[in-house]
């Protein structure tokens, strides 16, 4: 009778054409990490955030993600490494992050959703508005094409320019032409954490979110494809969770493939976790806890992380002993401090 690893041995000979060594477990795969900078975190993680991986850090507002990802960076960037943080929601605070010890010189600043003002044209001391600059379309038609505009046209606009040209306490005059019917604002209610977006802002397209995440997700994929970025920050952190977690999960896997072959510790900041599998690291923080110590004044805030999923950990020794290990402690706390608190 054949032995276990006979059988073992035949049936791994027929399915090498298609699988290669289907029944041999896979290496397991450790890899090089790289210190973020705060002690508790990097003792929980047994060095810091994995290198040429995808990293995932989820939490709610004030939870401490930008915290980590600061200081990581700026780890980095004192090493004289270069990194990328790939703003989606344009929050990020360039003055802060100096604070934090990072390099500007060796940070590429990526803002998604600028909205570009628009330039005005002045001339002899007036603004001229955009639409007396902009040539008329030509008309085609009965009444078009070089014979004239419509009858009808001729009065749109007449009451307004014989009203400017009369002073504002005189009765601007209405001429013959056709009223238009002013429909009345609805009500609106704005929640207190809402940000005051302006019209023009609020039709812009960049404004839209698919259109940030879009800008965003297209520049992740150029730094990583072009390589020679030691970190790189995708903070959509401020993004509504229904508009992340749509993103196929192909382009986190395509992150994950390009972080392998380049050597780029890539962290994702975000309310909800959406990278899946391609995440080799998931830190889930709780919202931070403000510092008691004085009853009138902020000091600063105590945030708590804890590792949800991890796929590869080093381990301390190569023997595997008998009894149940004790459990890992897979929490870390740490204080985050103003600037006026001062040291404590």
């Amino acid at each position: 009778m054949p032995t276990t690893a006979t059988i073992r041995t035949q049936i791994e000979a027929a399915l090498a054409h298609k699988i290669p060594s289907a029944l041999t477990p896979a290496h397991k795969m450790i890899r090089p990490v790289a210190e973020t900078g705060i002690q508790s975190l990097d003792n929980l993680l047994q060095g810091g955030l994995p290198i040429g991986a995808v990293s995932e850090l989820v939490g709610p507002e004030c939870s401490g993600r930008t915290d980590i990802a600061l200081s990581f960076v700026a780890h980095l960037t004192q090493a004289s490494k270069v990194c990328a943080w790939i703003d989606a929601s344009n929050n990020f605070d360039p003055i802060s992050a100096a604070a934090a010890g990072v390099d500007l010189a060796r940070l590429l600043w990526v803002r998604c959703g600028a909205v570009q003002e628009a330039v005005k044209r002045v001339t002899r001391g007036f603004v001229l508005p955009d639409k007396y600059l902009v040539p008329h379309p030509a008309k085609q038609g009965l009444y078009g094409g070089g014979f004239g505009s419509h009858p009808r046209g001729e009065a749109k606009g007449l009451s307004d320019a014989v009203g400017g040209l009369l002073s504002p306490q005189s009765f601007a005059p209405r001429c013959a032409e056709p009223q238009r019917r002013v429909q009345e604002a609805k009500p609106r209610f704005i929640a207190s954490d809402e940000p005051v977006v302006s019209a023009s802002q609020r039709h812009s397209p960049v404004s839209k979110p698919w259109a940030r995440i879009e800008q965003a997700l297209g520049a992740a994929d150029l730094l990583l494809q072009g390589g020679g970025f030691s970190a790189v920050v995708l903070d959509m952190a401020g993004l509504a969770p229904e508009f992340v977690s749509r993103i196929q999960l192909s382009t986190w896997f395509r992150y994950r493939a390009a972080a392998e072959r380049t050597q780029s510790s890539v962290l994702l900041l975000t309310q909800h976790a959406c990278a899946k599998s391609s995440a080799e690291l998931l830190l889930h923080l709780q919202p931070a806890k403000a510092i008691g110590e004085e009853a009138t004044v902020f000091t600063g805030i105590q945030p708590h992380a804890e590792v949800t999923r991890r796929r590869f950990a080093p381990n301390a020794s190569n023997v595997i002993p008998l009894r149940k290990p004790p459990q890992n402690v897979s929490g870390a706390t740490w204080q985050c401090r103003t600037p006026w608190a001062g040291a404590r």
